[in-house]
């Protein structure tokens, strides 16, 4: 492992801390300082940017920011026990860290964007969906951050960028498709973590792409629900959980009926969500 700063080793951070892992926030930690500037470099050049990291923990990734050039780094960690060793990184690099001390699904991330901004992070596993689902959600969009580079399990990675007729293929891959260009940028082994988890985790970058407007994302929401609510039923069963004529429902997405929800493209949840409103 080279060193990226002047900062110690890691290992040496965490046993002088006592920061093992909690499991009950999802935490897992990357050691190797190669791999955490792998990660920053994904999120392409970082010169002049503001990066908003969530779940920094020690620091690796944090280091890997600033050292790869970020204007500033806004490390949002619920976990007080790491907050020395953040404190350690921030008088390194004078006046470029920011530590929020505070629960990262509370957070209002419109009100951190300060010029060109950049979401940087290893997700703590048991929060990351539902951070991303929050992210792909906001209004106006697409919003002042530029792009989303994140380390989830590898399964919610194939989750995100499925493309219709795969097994993957589900409500997540549908929303992130209709909001943004995902793609998987390397996978992470077990051995790269401290606690090793039990799978491959991988990361994804994901930058947000223009929509139209007027259509909200809670219509898109409840007719993925329900497409993939029974997803081995064909669609004109599983949609009439939605409690409108499902025939004109299937009409405007120039649907048979017979389908089943993984093989429908972006463009047919759409059409039917737009047509949603109408119908009731």
């Amino acid at each position: 492992m080279s060193q990226i700063d002047q900062l110690p080793p890691l290992r040496e951070v965490i046993a002088r801390y006592d920061l093992r892992a909690k499991k009950e926030l999802g935490q897992n930690f990357l050691l190797d300082l190669n791999l955490t500037a792998r990660i920053a470099r994904v999120a392409g050049p970082l010169e002049g940017v503001r990066v908003i990291e969530v779940g920094p923990g020690p620091g690796g990734l944090t280091r890997a920011l600033l050292a790869e050039g970020a204007r500033e780094v806004i490390a949002i960690e619920r976990d007080a026990r790491t907050l020395p060793a953040l404190a350690e990184i921030a008088d390194a690099y004078p006046g470029r860290l920011t530590v929020v001390s505070g629960d990262a699904m509370q957070i209002d991330y419109a009100q951190l964007v300060d010029g060109p901004t950049r979401i940087v992070a290893n997700l703590p596993y048991n929060i990351g969906t539902q951070l991303l689902t929050g992210w792909l959600g906001m209004a106006p969009w697409p919003p002042a951050i530029d792009s989303f580079t994140l380390m989830f399990q590898r399964e919610v990675a194939e989750r995100i960028c499925a493309r219709p007729g795969e097994d993957a293929y589900g409500r997540l891959a549908v929303l992130a498709g209709w909001r943004s260009d995902a793609r998987i940028a390397f996978n992470v082994g077990r051995q790269a973590f401290v606690p090793p988890p039990k799978v491959t985790s991988a990361v994804v970058h994901i930058v947000p792409k223009p929509v139209e407007a007027g259509l909200p994302v809670k219509l898109v929401e409840q007719v993925t629900r329900a497409a993939f609510g029974q997803r081995r039923k064909m669609v004109r069963q599983s949609l009439k959980s939605l409690g409108v004529p499902v025939e004109a429902l299937l009409a405007v997405a120039d649907l048979a009926g017979d389908e089943r929800a993984e093989e429908l493209p972006v463009e047919a949840f759409l059409a039917m969500a737009r047509a949603l409103p109408g119908l009731r």
